[in-house]
């Protein structure tokens, strides 16, 4: 009578046992199978992701990656800045990128003409133009007019990056003639010039006279509707770290994403500071960045 009780009790524990087993198994796999996609993304994520990337997404990039790198622990993000068009040429020349993020659509057709871009670019974030001036304005430049001033050193953005087709078109809707001292190689190159107060103005986006701090002021100006830059931005079509580039790529398109670049001063991706001016030119940098309108000769 006691072995048959002892034995009894002892079934029962090892049907316990298993029951536990089973239901620990059940909801492990529960748990995996709802953080399934995710869990296993991030697992394929390691290695370097090469960014090539506008001067002017420098510091919102810079965070990001910083980002990035922590969500997915082992990776590491190289980013290259420099001008879209030349950042542009690189690629098409066969230098190794996973992701290229443009300043104007015009460059990014430069990647896309070649078949370097894997799908079709989006459109993530926009930026105007605004005038950098030397901190407490010492020229009194209130708007566009006040560049044309010989007496004024005015810098410029070269007109194949897109922040100088941007200042071309913003400067032919006011009909204003500059002569700069110097025409830069992107628009890092031109609000240093202010910087250094080897300069008095240039026309640069309002990311980068934000950025600056105190070391430079800014004028907004009415033409600067004329000239919205649109920034594409695409996963590369002989990337060698694809997975890595569709995942950078998502994050600068995430609301985390979007919080960064809006807290840098972009604005959304549709966005427009003013009603276009009257005189905006019909061919502008606002028009060809949406894709509506045939780009200005300025603008490639």
């Amino acid at each position: 009578m006691y072995r048959s009780a002892t034995a009894g009790a002892v079934a029962a524990a090892l049907l316990a046992l298993s029951a536990c087993s089973s239901s620990s198994s059940s909801s492990s796999s529960s748990s995996s199978s709802s953080s399934g996609p995710s869990a296993s993304a991030s697992a394929t994520i390691s290695g370097t992701v090469t960014v090539f990337a506008a001067a002017s997404l420098k510091n919102a990039f810079t965070q990001l990656g910083t980002m990035f790198e922590g969500a997915h622990p082992g990776t590491k993000v190289v980013f290259n800045f420099g001008g879209s068009d030349t950042l542009a040429a690189g690629i098409v020349n066969g230098a190794p990128a996973d992701v290229f993020a443009s300043a104007s659509p015009a460059t990014m057709k430069t990647v896309t003409d070649k078949g370097d871009a894997a799908g079709t670019p989006t459109v993530f974030v926009s930026n105007a133009l605004e005038i950098a001036v030397r901190p407490g304005n010492p020229q009194h430049i209130t708007g566009l007019q006040g560049l044309s001033d010989p007496s004024v050193k005015v810098v410029l953005c070269a007109k194949t990056v897109p922040c100088g087709a941007a200042a071309q078109t913003a400067l032919a809707a006011g009909n204003v003639t500059v002569t700069p001292v110097s025409y830069e190689q992107d628009v890092t190159a031109t609000l240093t010039k202010v910087e250094l107060g080897e300069a008095d103005a240039g026309l640069v986006y309002q990311t980068d006279v934000k950025s600056a701090g105190n070391k430079v002021d800014g004028v907004n100006f009415p033409e600067a509707a004329c000239a919205i830059n649109r920034y594409p931005i695409a996963t590369l079509t002989h990337a060698p770290n694809a997975a890595g580039a569709s995942a950078f790529v998502a994050l600068v398109e995430s609301p985390d994403g979007q919080k960064v670049l809006a807290d840098a001063g972009f604005l959304s991706p549709s966005a427009s500071p003013s009603a276009p001016p009257s005189t905006c030119p019909s061919t502008s940098a606002s028009a060809s960045a949406g894709g509506s309108a045939p780009p200005s000769p300025t603008s490639s």
